[in-house]
């Protein structure tokens, strides 16, 4: 396999279950370097411990500025620096407007659009003085069209698509990297948690007959973290079977 990530260093929000456990695996095997920050600290150093490769795992609560930056902060102290970091952390709450309470509105969209501008925030501030990095942030399809029931989600996932664009149009000539994917229906815990029926609708409107797979997340991921993409920033990837195209 080639080590697209070789000698890299990573950091992964949310990376102890489900897409970002899926993106910390494919970074280790790679050759990355990865620090695993998850608001769960015994399953990031967990997941860290299971990774064939060098990781570890940190507790970390993304809405948290100062937490955000100690994550960065403790890569490059124990890697020697930051090449890569990706803000994965998510939660959802939905409910539809009516009966969305203001705590469940606020909730989402500071896990989301606020923990990701804390890490793109970190994360930039490290890499402007290295001279180049690359910052991978996650949306979501939902933030393209917007569904019923997550006025919060699809606010905070849309969100991040702009901040994305703002953030790779500042850092850019520093030789840093910005750029946001756009999963669909991706076959994690939280999803098959589904109703059948709801999960049936899903399935009819993508045209590839299937849902995906972490794994296919990943590789956009680390397509963008790596130098195959070094010529793109600012740009969004959807990665959902051509659902809602």
């Amino acid at each position: 396999m080639s080590q697209l990530l070789q000698g890299k260093v990573a950091v992964v929000t949310g990376g102890a279950n489900g897409i970002g456990h899926a993106i910390a695996q494919t970074f280790v095997a790679h050759g990355a370097k990865v620090v695993i920050a998850d608001l769960d600290t015994a399953a990031a150093q967990q997941t860290a411990a299971e990774l064939d490769g060098e990781a570890i795992g940190i507790g970390c609560d993304v809405t948290s500025l100062d937490q955000v930056e100690t994550a960065c902060e403790r890569a490059v102290a124990t890697y020697g620096s930051l090449d890569v970091f990706v803000n994965n952390a998510g939660i959802t709450r939905d409910a539809t407007m009516r009966n969305m309470t203001e705590d469940d509105f606020d909730l989402v969209m500071q896990v989301h659009l606020r923990g990701t501008w804390n890490g793109t925030r970190s994360a930039a501030a490290i890499m402007r003085e290295q001279g180049h990095g690359s910052i991978v942030n996650v949306s979501s399809i939902s933030g393209k069209v917007g569904f019923i029931g997550q006025t919060n989600y699809s606010a905070a996932k849309a969100g991040i698509v702009g901040l994305t664009k703002a953030a790779a149009k500042e850092v850019a000539f520093k030789g840093v990297r910005v750029n946001a994917v756009q999963p669909g229906l991706i076959r994690t815990a939280m999803t098959e948690a589904m109703p059948q029926k709801a999960w049936d609708q899903k399935m009819a409107e993508i045209p590839m007959g299937r849902a995906g797979e972490p794994g296919e997340v990943a590789s956009v991921v680390l397509f963008l973290a790596s130098e195959m993409s070094s010529y793109m920033t600012g740009t969004v990837l959807e990665i959902t079977g051509g659902r809602l195209m």
